[in-house]
């Protein structure tokens, strides 16, 4: 009975969770699988199933296609770098105050959904937005069509700054938990002992909280390459992000079109999969080389 106990203690938090984890996972695991199904040719609605790799081959063929995946890339990848830069530069800004309401900031920002946050940029920041508005009322352009644009723009700007301006009080929450939770000592000994401001963060700051900022770089980075409302919002027609065009082919009056809709969103997911190994391996990585160097 003792072992009984200690075992249950032991597991207390996964047993806690396993209803919860359980219903999840079916859930997620399901729709997965009928989702692998569909993008092989499982249409019950136009005829039944004739396995074929149809759906890839057409989708691979399509020139359209690539620039999707390449544009998401770069949509992605260059706000999770930006967002984490800003992160880590006001985490270390904040961690040097102690006052509570420093972060009241960054609590405010993540209290507005996405879609909500996307509309006010775009009527903010629009050549017909408040911002062009007031620039042509002041006399700083001659007319509201003059001012830049920050949205609906064919590199994604837009996209790009609502994802930074929304991800980065997220991203910064994060690090400042790990700061705020690590003894001082460590950078006042080696500041002690010479180390530059740069050498502080590069050997004693960043290892404390890579793990933790990597891996909320891999959620952003997951959310952003995944997501539709915010690019359709604040994107144009061409290039477009991969998931607007797998919608596109989901709801298309064809059925059989709808395999290669799924075949996006199977392609979406092994990219976000590749990117959690990635960041799995270069957290592991670090690990090794810092514990060599010890």
């Amino acid at each position: 009975m003792g072992g009984i106990h200690t075992m249950l203690r032991k597991h207390a938090l996964f047993l806690s969770l396993a209803p919860a984890l359980l219903v999840t996972g079916a859930l997620t695991l399901s729709g997965a699988l009928y989702g692998l199904a569909q993008s092989f040719g499982y249409l019950p609605l136009a005829g039944g199933w004739e396995f074929s790799f149809q759906a890839y081959r057409n989708l691979f063929a399509v020139r359209e296609f690539w620039v999707a995946l390449g544009f998401s890339l770069w949509v992605s990848a260059a706000s999770t770098l930006l967002a984490s830069a800003a992160a880590l530069s006001l985490g270390l800004a904040l961690s040097r105050r102690k006052a509570a309401g420093d972060t009241f900031i960054l609590h405010w920002n993540l209290a507005f959904p996405h879609l909500v946050w996307a509309v006010g940029l775009l009527l903010a920041l629009s050549q017909s937005g408040l911002l062009a508005r007031w620039a042509a009322a002041l006399g700083w352009i001659d007319a509201p069509a003059q001012f830049p644009v920050l949205v609906r723009d064919r590199w994604g700007l837009g996209i790009i700054l609502h994802y930074v301006s929304k991800e980065t009080p997220f991203l910064t929450l994060v690090v400042l938990a790990v700061l705020r939770s690590q003894a001082e000592g460590y950078q006042l000994v080696a500041q002690n002992l010479g180390a530059s401001r740069f050498q502080r963060l590069r050997w004693v700051v960043w290892p404390q909280v890579r793990p933790a900022l990597v891996s909320g770089a891999l959620l952003v980075f997951a959310y952003d390459f995944g997501a539709y409302e915010v690019p359709a919002l604040l994107g144009v027609r061409y290039p477009r992000v991969l998931a607007a065009l797998g919608l596109e082919y989901f709801l298309d009056s064809d059925l059989h079109r709808r395999t290669e809709g799924m075949a996006v969103g199977v392609v979406l997911a092994l990219v976000v999969l590749l990117a959690a190994l990635g960041a799995q391996r270069f957290n592991g990585d670090e690990a090794d080389e810092r514990g060599a160097r010890s």
